[in-house]
């Protein structure tokens, strides 16, 4: 529980005397303190530079450093289960050794753009280094690690910038427009999309703009509730520094630790506590963005506004093609005076989702709940550390005759919802209250607050074994979509269905891995968000085959009412199926506009099938003509 001193803007502190001009209520913070060892990140893969997986000649599996909670403990059930899942086998022996960093294209700079860009900024914020340029050049799709692991980039971003201010980003872009570069910027490098690689065809000095070093909280009110936040800011830094004044604005995608507010603007992002807090689109009230024609900004905020077709609008989802945010003022909420964990296991998926359809109509939605099928269940069970102790042992044995036996649960159809509940103390009571009620009326069973707070955490830490995985033969990669409710059951299954079509009549190696888990919930429908992989030892272009195959996935999706991406965008992956779900209006209307704001394409990311398809490999270039 947080305490806090709640404030008022008609408080003696706030106003100087009736009439008069208000005393400003906005605060300025200092600097904040960085700690660049501990917050190193890795270039071959996720995360941290001092945590990955890795197999023990035991079996087992070790998460290293300390960050999280399954941290540093031995987990022998994980690389045994993901073999059976997998029908493969994976071992401490048989393993698929990287080979980074691969072959890096060498850098095409004109001396006079060097020049010009070394007349303003400092040595230290240009960089010509091949590993800093590869990293700029890559996002963190299975394809992208894969390739820098064990194959090559044909073309990665030339030079890295690193501005520190907006000014900076101003000369930056008039330089590129001078000389004829072209501007990709980033952020966190977490997309999923194929955003940052780069078409083989570019032939432009690509300069790869990374924001991070604008990572300030220009200013916050708590009086009004907003905050000025430079683009370049990652998730964990900004929750951070919000604690340190009793708020928050409530926004923790998957990837909150790495992706920045500019990233998730350009993809239109959403959180796992979306329910309380609103998606991007609802936290963002106003953004200042460096485009090709200039700066657009606005001199005042208000709390909502009709202002005709405000240009701010098109930068959400825009994925680097029209310029590039530098700060944005959010909506800010007070730390929640509760935050309570809940768990309930129910006897299948289909349950879980009726449970959910109700517990929406009831307006009692906790901050985060999401929904996992069987399979995802298990795999939380295989994340599980050693037991040790007679009585760690009997309560195990105890909790899984109560599921099982007593209320007869099929072990290999059960689903579990875990549950974040946040606000006032009279909120989360209300909301506890109905959703159990709920939940029993669908057969629900609580299953505690410890399985729900471990379930949510993990979600940070199993980001981590996608590269565990690509080093033991297989690869896998995740992919979501919303969809409508009367609609979700038929789409999962669908989905589930094409997949194992598609790997048998590929003849890949053992079963496919597939899960699915129901992540957010809104009046019309839900997402759901996917896991897809398979073992790839002895597999010819393994990559390949793991595209197509969510190619298939996708096309399944949308047969079934789905959209073509509910939080991760579009970039190049899906660029393709840009002609499926809009019209040749529409489309005509978003090169139009992308021609109206950057005739020259500085800004040439060339996401979302802006400028058609883009070809990002000679191999992937044959065969394939570019759409319209």
């Amino acid at each position: 529980m947080v305490n806090r001193r709640r404030e008022t803007p008609s408080g003696s502190t706030l106003l100087s005397s009736r009439g008069a001009t208000p005393s400003s209520t906005r605060i300025v913070p200092g600097p904040a303190a960085r700690d660049e060892a501990r917050d190193e990140e890795r270039k071959d893969g996720w995360g941290f530079a001092d945590t990955r997986f890795v197999v023990k000649p035991s079996g087992s599996v070790v998460l290293t450093g300390t960050r999280y909670s399954i941290s540093n403990v031995e987990l022998p059930s994980l690389i045994p289960w993901m073999s059976a899942t997998l029908a493969a086998p994976l071992s401490y022996e048989n393993r698929n050794e990287p080979h980074y960093p691969p072959q890096i294209p060498d850098a095409k700079v004109a001396s006079e753009l060097l020049a010009a860009l070394r007349g303003f900024l400092a040595d230290d914020q240009i960089s010509q280094d091949p590993l800093v340029r590869l990293r700029r050049g890559h996002g963190h799709t299975g394809a992208e690690i894969w390739a820098i692991r064990y194959e090559r980039l044909e073309r990665v971003p030339d030079l890295v910038v690193f501005p520190a201010s907006h000014d900076d980003v101003v000369r930056v872009t008039e330089i590129a427009k001078q000389h004829g570069a072209c501007l990709v910027p980033f952020g966190g490098g977490t997309n999923v999309t194929d955003a940052l690689r780069l078409s083989i065809h570019e032939e432009r000095t690509v300069i790869a703009v990374d924001m991070r070093r604008m990572n300030r909280i220009l200013w916050l009110d708590p009086v009004n509730r907003m905050a000025c936040i430079e683009a370049g800011a990652t998730g964990r830094h900004i929750v951070a520094e919000l604690e340190k004044h009793g708020l928050t604005m409530g926004h923790e995608p998957d990837s909150l630790e790495f992706s920045t507010l500019g990233g998730w603007i350009a993809t239109n992002a959403s959180g796992m506590k979306k329910n309380r807090y609103g998606n991007i689109e609802d936290l963002v009230l106003d953004m200042q963005v460096v485009t090709a024609h200039g700066v657009v900004e606005r001199p005042h905020v208000a709390p909502r506004e009709s202002v005709g077709a405000n240009p701010k609008n098109c930068m959400f989802g825009s994925e680097g093609n029209y310029g590039i945010v530098t700060s944005a003022v959010v909506k800010l909420f007070p730390l929640p005076e509760v935050q309570r964990y809940g768990s309930v296991i129910f006897p299948d998926l289909a349950r879980g989702l009726a449970f959910l359809y109700d517990l929406q109509g009831a307006g009692a939605l906790p901050a985060s709940v999401r929904v996992m099928d069987n399979t995802q269940f298990h795999f939380g069970q295989a994340l599980k550390p050693k037991k040790s102790g007679v009585l760690a042992r009997v309560k195990s044995e105890a909790e899984k005759l109560v599921v099982t036996r007593i209320k007869g649960f099929d072990p290999h159809q059960l689903a579990v919802a875990t549950l974040v509940f946040e606000g006032t103390k009279e909120e989360v009571d209300f909301q506890e209250k109905t959703l159990y009620r709920i939940a029993a009326q669908h057969g629900g069973m609580k299953a505690g607050a410890a399985n729900g707070e471990r379930g949510y955490q993990l979600t940070f830490g199993i980001a981590y074994i996608r590269d565990l995985t690509f080093e033991h033969w297989a690869i896998a990669e995740s992919f979501e979509t919303s969809v409508p409710w009367s609609r979700a059951l038929e789409l999962y299954d669908r989905v589930r269905q094409r997949v194992l079509r598609e790997h048998e009549q590929r003849r890949l190696p053992g079963k496919p891995f597939f899960t699915g888990r129901i992540t957010q919930v809104y009046p019309t429908g839900v997402c759901i968000y996917f896991y897809l992989g398979f073992y790839a030892k002895g597999v010819d272009d393994p990559v390949r085959h793991y595209a197509e195959m969510e190619h298939a996935a996708r096309e399944e999706i949308l047969a079934a009412g789905g959209s073509l991406s509910h939080h991760h965008g579009i970039g190049k992956i899906r660029q393709d199926f840009v002609k499926d779900i809009y019209s040749d209006g529409a489309r005509a209307f978003m090169r139009q506009v992308k021609q109206a704001v950057d005739p020259d394409n500085v800004f040439g990311a060339a996401n979302h099938g802006v400028l058609g398809e883009v070809a990002l490999s000679s191999a992937e270039e044959q065969g394939r003509a570019p759409s319209p």
